[in-house]
């Protein structure tokens, strides 16, 4: 029996993906290395525990020289760089009507200090704008999504360095001068909440104690809250684009009704999701979090200049990546993990092999929320399910898994519209097979297209539609699940 769900007309469908995994070509046209690309690969032996994986500064340094052999897999990606009109032509196939990606600031930029960026790397993102505006994609970029550039572990900087936030903001201005006529949505960052505790990980290991890696993780992400606000401000100039933000979203219930949980899950929703929303979206820091920063002894390094851009430059539309959910209480209880995060376990939700839990329900649930506190226009801009896959005798995948895990959360999305929720689009991570962010392998397969690599990149590369494919253009043409 089918369904038919209820979408706007100009509802955004498409795919997301991130440059450091899929593009490749590390070493072509003048690109140098990037952090996640120095990241080796490593076997996983408990799938729900990938806690044991996490880089530190010393791998990265012991990577340059590659005395073992490592192997990097996201220097290769999918090779994007060479079959990006493949791969878009595909995405169009399917009735997709926007291509969330972002750019390498590597391949822009490859030194930092260019006294010129790279013509090389401006051509080729101007050849994938043109290819989308060709097949009919709008386009959403990230300006940085994670791929910090190498440089600045060779330096020794941190997001508080002046040579840092000059170096951002003369990337992020020079691609919205170079490509507004093809870009109409910007995200200055990447799941912010988690994004500055990528570099200030790498760059804190001296510290003396937790609490310096605390001070340094909040004022770090307070150094990228200003510059996205700055990002906001410069593209103002103009008319036809738009500049909003990308948080992880970390979605959460109490364990139960004891008012200490209830209370306690509150305090997780506060400063593991709200704050980061209510500071973008309302310009100010909130009475909740400057509680907490006195109470632990956090002190923010803030300027009243900073107060004011922040204030006079809130974002324009909210985009979130959505997986999972998870519960909260003040005894703690049994975790799983939960896109670079830990959640506790529900009892009444299924997981996946990487122990994410699945609650298409949570969507609705989370679109509601942000709607009734920031309505502003949301987007969600990552959303997906990762398994192990492998091309059956027909050179396809039977993935009735992801169609099942779509069509129940594109279900709940159509509840939220119906809720009066404005949502005006969907991501989907990932449209395409790529490399993991999370665990550096090619083996957790997210994407509608199979991708013919393994984790050691052995393997043709070429594209394969899988079952869920088919099923999603389909409900393109139909919105019946």
């Amino acid at each position: 029996m089918t369904k038919k769900l209820e979408f706007p007309q100009n509802f955004l469908w498409g795919g997301a993906t991130a440059a450091n995994q899929v593009e490749g070509a590390y070493d072509v046209d003048g690109k140098t290395l990037s952090l996640m690309e120095m990241i080796p690969f490593k076997e996983i032996e408990d799938r729900k525990n990938t806690s044991g994986s996490k880089v530190t500064k010393q791998t990265l340094l012991d990577s340059i020289e590659n005395k073992a052999g490592l192997h990097f897999p996201k220097r290769h990606g999918i090779d994007f760089y060479h079959r990006y009109k493949e791969d878009i032509a595909l995405f169009k196939e399917a009735g997709m009507k926007i291509f969330r990606m972002s750019i390498a600031w590597t391949r822009i930029f490859p030194n930092g200090n260019d006294k010129e960026p790279n013509k090389a790397g401006l051509e080729f993102y101007r050849n994938v704008f043109k290819e989308c505006k060709k097949q009919g994609l709008e386009v959403m970029v990230t300006i940085n999504h994670f791929d910090l550039p190498f440089w600045i572990l060779q330096k020794q900087i941190s997001w508080q360095s002046e040579e840092l936030k000059d170096n951002y903001l003369r990337f992020a201005y020079l691609v919205i001068d170079e490509f507004h006529e093809y870009v109409k949505y910007w995200l200055p960052f990447n799941e912010i909440n988690l994004g500055a505790l990528i570099a200030t990980s790498l760059m804190s290991e001296n510290k003396n104690s937790m609490l310096d890696n605390v001070l340094a993780s909040y004022n770090d992400l307070h150094v990228q809250f200003v510059l996205q606000a700055k990002v906001i401000k410069y593209a103002k100039k103009y008319k036809d684009i738009k500049v909003g933000c990308m948080v992880a979203d970390a979605t959460s219930y109490s364990i139960d009704c004891n008012p200490e949980n209830v209370m306690e899950n509150l305090k997780m929703d506060q400063m593991k999701k709200f704050f980061y929303y209510d500071v973008m979206a309302k310009g100010e820091y909130p009475g909740y979090a400057l509680r907490m920063f006195k109470e632990y002894g956090v002190k923010i390094d803030k300027t009243p200049e900073d107060d004011k851009i922040l204030k006079e430059n809130p974002i324009q539309f909210i985009t979130f990546s959505y997986y999972m959910s998870g519960t909260t209480t003040k005894t703690g209880g049994e975790l799983t993990e939960a896109n670079g995060l830990k959640a506790g376990k529900n009892p009444f939700l299924e997981a996946t092999e990487w122990g994410w839990q699945i609650d298409p329900i949570g969507l609705r649930y989370t679109l509601n929320q942000l709607w009734d506190r920031y309505h502003l226009p949301l987007f969600i801009s990552e959303n997906g399910i990762g398994v192990l896959e492998k091309l059956n005798e027909n050179n396809t995948v039977e993935d009735d898994y992801r169609i099942d895990y779509l069509g129940r959360h594109f279900e709940q999305m159509s509840e939220a519209i119906k809720d009066g929720v404005d949502v005006f689009g969907y991501t989907m991570w990932t449209p395409i097979d790529v490399v993991s962010a999370s665990t550096n392998e090619m083996s957790k397969r997210y994407g509608l297209i199979f991708v013919d690599y393994d984790d050691y990149h052995n393997g043709t590369g070429n594209r394969f539609k899988k079952k869920s494919y088919n099923w999603f253009k389909n409900f393109l043409e139909t919105k019946e699940i």
